[in-house]
């Protein structure tokens, strides 16, 4: 298993973005990823101990919505789970940096199985993202 066999596996990502300029503050300033190698059409950063790439490209993927909890999630999308105090905090960053939501944060599956916190916005690409937070952590995989 390498090196790292002894913690979970990371996961690596790319996505395209239409301005690394625009990327690098999103991801390096509101977000707080650390800017790591990059090139004059690529960045890499640090997501939290995972390898998230910015790619610059003229085109993206069509993005389709699919309706959870009466509203309609952008897929595809991709984002952290937070503890509590750091979905709140991101929230206000977020608000404060006039991200675009496309959910505003909210709790979702109050009283139920996998109750959490979540947000869905748009990185300056266009890109959807979520951020949630769980109520109780052990419930991430609840039936």
């Amino acid at each position: 298993m390498g090196p790292h066999s002894d913690h979970l596996p990371r996961f690596h990502l790319a996505v395209p973005v239409d301005d690394l300029e625009a990327a690098g503050r999103f991801f390096g300033e509101v977000i707080g990823c650390e800017r790591c190698r990059s090139s004059d059409t690529w960045i890499d950063w640090n997501l939290r101990g995972h390898q998230f790439v910015t790619h610059l490209t003229a085109t993206r993927p069509a993005t389709v919505n699919n309706p959870v909890d009466g509203h309609d999630v952008p897929v595809p999308h991709f984002g952290l789970i937070l503890e509590v105090d750091e979905f709140h905090a991101l929230a206000n960053r977020l608000r404060a940096a006039g991200a675009t939501f496309v959910i505003e944060p909210y709790l979702r599956f109050q009283g139920q199985p996998g109750e959490q916190w979540t947000m869905f916005l748009l990185d300056p690409a266009g890109n959807a993202m979520e951020f949630k937070s769980f109520a109780d952590d052990s419930q991430v995989f609840a039936v």
